[in-house]
């Protein structure tokens, strides 16, 4: 009885320290590979409201966000990205007032080379348009100077916000938020529509005739530069020069070739 006893605490004492499967697979810790899945961000633009502007609201998602100009059969053409998708509508509006301006100033200068080229003025200049300008009396050029300024400084007061030099990052180049590009109150002929969709169309007329005047300007500057004649002169030089050389250039082809 005794024997039996010790061997009945010995397996007892025995089981106690053996390890329990049940035990070890509920604390036991498992690694399990989740697939990753890609989460889409939503990188549309954030459409922050503005006023209308002469019938025109900023379209984040339209080229150039609806500005007009574009025209068949070109379409919207922008090879260089200026208003690619992007592009704050600061510089999209600063871009278009720039383009506007210098198309307005190559207006007045294409027909400033015709005309003054044809008349010699009140200062007698004369010759090719590109000499003319060191021909203008010093008072007169003066004025001329302050005029131009005046203008600027205008245009500038009445298009852009008053930089702040103490935090010039958010307000240099800054143009104002109910400000069209352009449209600086000059309209002594009262030809401005109030139409929206008639404003349009001679907003985009304007940018059109801007646009063939300075590649027209460039032209007639350029050859003012290499032969030093006048677009007049020039005219009539080809034209009499142009037969002749047609006529050469054909008798020189072999008579087997006519």
């Amino acid at each position: 009885m005794m024997k039996l006893t010790l061997l009945s605490a010995t397996l007892a004492t025995a089981t106690a320290f053996a390890p329990s499967s049940t035990s070890s697979a509920k604390f036991s810790l498992q690694s399990t590979e989740e697939p990753i899945t890609e989460v889409e961000v939503d990188t549309e633009p954030v459409v922050v409201p503005v006023p209308a502007i002469n019938g025109w609201t900023p379209d984040p998602y339209a080229p150039c966000y609806g500005l007009p100009g574009a025209l068949a059969p070109t379409g919207f053409f922008d090879p260089l990205g200026f208003a690619q998708k992007g592009i704050s509508l600061n510089d999209i509006k600063r871009n278009r007032e720039s383009e506007v301006m210098h198309g307005r100033v190559a207006m007045l200068a294409s027909v400033g080379y015709l005309a003054g080229e044809a008349i010699s003025g009140p200062f007698n200049i004369v010759g090719p348009a590109n000499d003319q300008l060191q021909q203008v009396p010093a008072p007169a050029f003066a004025f001329l100077t302050l005029m131009i300024g005046a203008a600027e400084i205008k245009r500038a007061q009445i298009g852009w916000i008053e930089p702040d030099f103490s935090n010039w990052n958010k307000t240099l180049w800054q143009l104002r938020e109910n400000y069209y590009p352009g449209d600086v109150g000059f309209d002594p002929l009262g030809l401005k529509p109030t139409d929206p969709k008639a404003f349009a169309n001679m907003q985009t007329r304007e940018l059109q005739n801007g646009r063939l005047a300075m590649l027209g300007v460039a032209g007639m500057c350029s050859q003012e530069l290499v032969n030093h004649r006048t677009i007049f002169e020039t005219i009539d030089f080809y034209q009499k020069v142009s037969p002749e050389l047609i006529l050469t250039l054909y008798a020189e082809i072999p008579s087997s070739a006519k």
